[in-house]
């Protein structure tokens, strides 16, 4: 099984970018960002719920609490930040999204906020 705390960065980086784009979160959406099962999705907004990342109304509908919103946008802002940075050296942008998703988890804070001064340097 994946990761515990890189699944739980991802759904929670899914949801704010379903929130960016469509102004809300349901988990059919996730499931269908991810490509994962709606069983997945179930089992995992469980989780973040346990754990005070969510909160779902009667609807169904998903809300990112204070905790779960400092770590998908922590995450969401790496993603783009890594995307930007692979792109501007030549790789293919889809790849570069690709690339961006692996490393967006295991890069220390120290290191990511190096790379941001070197790009911020060269722009």
């Amino acid at each position: 099984m994946m990761n515990s705390q890189k699944s739980t960065e991802d759904y929670l980086e899914a949801m704010l970018m379903l929130k960016e784009k469509r102004g809300f979160i349901r988990s059919v959406d996730v499931a269908n960002l991810l490509g994962v099962t709606k069983p997945s999705v179930s089992y995992a907004t469980k989780r973040l719920r346990e754990n005070g990342y969510i909160t779902m109304d009667e609807s169904s509908f998903i809300t990112l609490t204070p905790s779960g919103m400092e770590i998908a946008d922590r995450i969401y802002t790496r993603h783009k930040t890594l995307t930007d940075f692979f792109t501007r050296l030549g790789v293919d942008e889809a790849l570069a999204r690709e690339d961006a998703c692996k490393v967006e988890h295991d890069l220390s804070e120290e290191t990511f906020q190096a790379l941001c001064r070197h790009v911020s340097t060269i722009l």
